[in-house]
């Protein structure tokens, strides 16, 4: 399908903001790519803040270029669709390894991260690590957890003088 100048302004326009809006993007190859299977991938994705589009390999590697990322011409020769990752990256990554499973229409080729590339292997590594919540919840309990027992033994004398006046109590006969 042949786009007028204007459209293909316009394309260029949309890659150039999504990269602008992305944290990682993640290219991926397809071979007999049936809707059912995009709409799935896309869904999925959606859920982590990322989206799936077809690309217009030249279209998309003007944005590149002008961006300021790092290609190589032979690598968009190939159909491509691209993933982008505006929130946080390992999550989609991840989203983006649980649609490979057993999926045969997509496979990852490479990516960038902060106009870095990444090869396959490290986009995988990036699924593997944990989310950002996780994360934060991990550091969260890391920052706490001298706290927490500093405050359990500044407490320990206070809760031991409240043990024996307990004790002493109930061992007194009660006035009645």
């Amino acid at each position: 399908m042949a786009f007028s100048r204007k459209h293909k302004e316009l394309i260029v326009e949309q890659y150039g903001e999504w990269l602008d809006k992305s944290k990682g993007v993640f290219v991926l190859s397809y071979n007999k790519m049936r809707m059912p299977d995009v709409n799935a991938a896309r869904a999925r994705l959606r859920d982590e803040d990322g989206r799936l589009h077809v690309v217009k390999n030249r279209l998309f590697t003007r944005v590149l270029e002008e961006k300021g990322y790092q290609y190589d011409p032979k690598f968009w020769e190939n159909n491509n669709v691209v993933v982008f990752a505006f929130e946080d990256a390992p999550s989609v990554a991840k989203a983006l390894s649980e649609v490979l499973k057993g999926n045969q229409t997509f496979a990852v080729r490479g990516g960038y991260l902060d106009k870095n590339s990444l090869t396959v292997k490290q986009v995988t590594a990036l699924a593997d690590l944990p989310t950002l919540p996780v994360m934060r919840a991990t550091l969260l309990g890391t920052i706490l957890a001298p706290m927490s027992q500093l405050v359990r033994t500044l407490a320990e004398p206070a809760r031991g003088l409240a043990a024996v006046i307990r004790a002493n109590s109930e061992k007194q006969p009660s006035a009645a």
